[in-house]
Order: C-alpha cells, then structure tokens, then sequence
C-alpha cells in the first residue's frame, strides 16, 4: 500500500523522514518527462509513504496539482514504548505538541507535524491483560 503525503520541498521532505524520524528510503526515481517519485516507509513496514512535491506533476490539470501541505489525515504510528520514541525523536529535533505523551485509557499519545504541517501521532496501545 501507497499513500501520498503533500510536501513542499521534497529533498528537505525525505532529509526529514529519513534522517530525523527514521525511516527507510524504499523508491527514488524519475521517469523520462514526469516528475520525481519518492517513497520512504517505516522499517520492516508494508506501508510506503510517496513524499509528492505541491505543482510539481507536469500536467497543469492534473487533480494531483490542487493537493497543498498541511491538508492530509493525521497518521497514528504504533509504538511499544511511546515515551522511548517521544524522546529519541525530540533529540533529532522533532517538535511535539505536548512536554511529554498524555495517558489515556486507550493508549499512551503524542502528537507532532512535519515541517510542512502534515499531523502525526504516536500511539502505545495498552497492555493486554
């Protein structure tokens, strides 16, 4: 499964997934007369994330070309120990909404956006009992 994230500058985009977050760089190519395509995915995930740069698919009339940053669903990532993730992400410099991951009942939160403002959360279901 692919899904597309909007972004601005997709070189800064995939510095940012890969080197700050942490995910693995999987397609990167350009075919002849059309635009980059570039994914990268969580690691041992079957999920690929296809970073599209906002106007930069050649056809002006192309659906694809009125999808702006910032206008995607929030993305929940699943984590065995979300506060171990809160804080090895806070030290690559990832800018959370919260000091430190809310407890709730159905799970350890917390939340951040990308540098172009797509939401994120990581998410630590509870234990089973």
């Amino acid at each position: 499964m692919t899904v597309v994230i909007v972004v601005k500058d997709r070189a800064s985009a995939l510095d940012f997934y890969t080197r700050v977050i942490g995910f693995e760089k999987r397609t990167d190519f350009t075919p002849p007369g059309g635009a980059r395509w570039v994914t990268v995915a969580p690691k041992g995930q079957d999920i690929e994330i296809s970073l599209f740069q906002a106007g930069s698919y050649p056809d002006p009339k192309a659906p694809q070309n009125r999808l702006q940053p910032g206008s995607n669903p929030q993305w929940t990532l699943r984590t065995s120990d979300c506060r171990k993730d809160f804080e090895e992400l806070k030290s690559r410099g990832v800018k959370f909404d919260q000091a430190r991951p809310d407890e709730y009942p159905w799970g350890i939160l917390a939340t951040f956006s990308d540098p172009d403002g797509n939401a994120f959360a990581l998410l630590q279901p509870p234990r089973k009992a």
